[in-house]
Parts: C-alpha cells; sequence; structure tokens
C-alpha cells in the first residue's frame, strides 16, 4: 500500500493510530537528539518525529540523510505533538516514523518551495515542473477547475453542448493532412496551418 492518508488528513482524533504517508520533504529541524521532518503533498503538511530515546540509530541516520523535495514513504504511529502549530490543519499531531523508505532522491531545487519563494519570474519558468508545488500556484490552478466545472455545470443545466471543434476535422493517417507551409524567416523550416475557430463557430451555427 502506497499510503492510508494523505498530509493533510490526520487530526487529534486519529492519535495512536498507525498511519502510512508519502510526499516531498518540505524542510528537515535537526536539534540533536530529536529530528523533524516536514512532509508535505498536494493536501497540506504533516510533521514527522525521530526521537534518539525511541528511535533506533539506522533510522534516525537515514532521516538525517533526507534533503529538500526527496520523496519519501513513512510509517509511524500518530501522536499529540507538545508544541501545536495552529497555522496548519495538521498542527495537533505528527507522526512518530518507524519506518522510513526513500522513493526518490533529489538534487537542491534552484528555489525554495516555499509560498515566498526566493526564485525569480525567469528561474521560475524554466523550472516549471518545480514551481507548480507552491501552494500559490496550486490554488490559482485548482479555483481555475472549479469554476470551470461550475461554468460547464451551469451552461449544461440550459442544455447548450461543449463542442471540442478540433473533433469536426481531426486529421485520421487515411485522411487529409494538415496543410503545410514553408517558413520565410527560417530556411528549411515549415509550420502547420492554424484554422480559424470563427470557421468552426460558423459552421456550427449553420448545422443548427
Amino acid at each position: 500500500m502506497l499510503r492510508t492518508h494523505t498530509c493533510g488528513e490526520l487530526r487529534i482524533s486519529d492519535v495512536n493510530k498507525q498511519a502510512i504517508l508519502t510526499g516531498w520533504v518540505q524542510r528537515l529541524r535537526d536539534k540533536g537528539s530529536v529530528l523533524w521532518i516536514d512532509l508535505r503533498d498536494r493536501y497540506g503538511i504533516t510533521q514527522l518525529i525521530f526521537d534518539e530515546s525511541s528511535t533506533e540509530a539506522t533510522l534516525m541516520q537515514a532521516a538525517r540523510q533526507q534533503g529538500r523535495e526527496y520523496v519519501l514513504q513513512v510509517e509511524g504511529t500518530v501522536v499529540e505533538r507538545l508544541s501545536k502549530n495552529d497555522k496548519i490543519a495538521t498542527g495537533d499531531i505528527e507522526l512518530k516514523v518507524s519506518k522510513l523508505t526513500v522513493l526518490n532522491p533529489a538534487k537542491l531545487p534552484p528555489f525554495t518551495i516555499e509560498d515566498d519563494t526566493d526564485g525569480g519570474d525567469e528561474l521560475r519558468m524554466k523550472y516549471r515542473y518545480l514551481d507548480l508545488r507552491r501552494n500559490p500556484v496550486r490554488e490559482s490552478l485548482q479555483l481555475r477547475h472549479k469554476m470551470a466545472q461550475q461554468t460547464r455545470a451551469f451552461l449544461d443545466s440550459l442544455n447548450f453542448i461543449e463542442v471540442e471543434t478540433p473533433v469536426l476535422i481531426k486529421s485520421t493517417p487515411e485522411g487529409a493532412r494538415d496543410f503545410v507551409v514553408p517558413s520565410r524567416m527560417h530556411n528549411g523550416e515549415f509550420y502547420a496551418l492554424p484554422q480559424s475557430p470563427q470557421t468552426f463557430k460558423q459552421l456550427l451555427m449553420v448545422s443548427g
């Protein structure tokens, strides 16, 4: 089993339960005898705790070798946090880890995966797949998704039909190919001639 809960799911009512989590390493704090790792997925953050008084030495050593954006699978017991964090939904608990598996190591990211990142626009666009892990970007995508769902539901209730116009002339290996035009700017290069969306709109209107 990959996981039993997400990193934003566990609450104080889950104390003493066994849980398996997977996610990215957000940050690591090593205080010597105690080590904490913030594990993140798209649903939230759960704090992991490793304590020398109750954690095996090999597991403590493995925990200290983790870095930012490492992908981990951890198994352990949900315990109540002594110092609670009211800024996150899982701030009343932490996971006392008994087993740690590195699913994928990672190089140090070129910028921090935080809400207020230290990466400029150009750097973030170069590493867009990392930028998409940040909460502000994810929340914008989720909001856009919900708006699109509501818009579609409203139009569907009025008997509108959504048509993806490319299906009207979708190319097949046996059919006609799109027009290819030689480029004047780049000798020996070609580009496909785009079709006009207005043509499709008129086609649908005339067809009723």
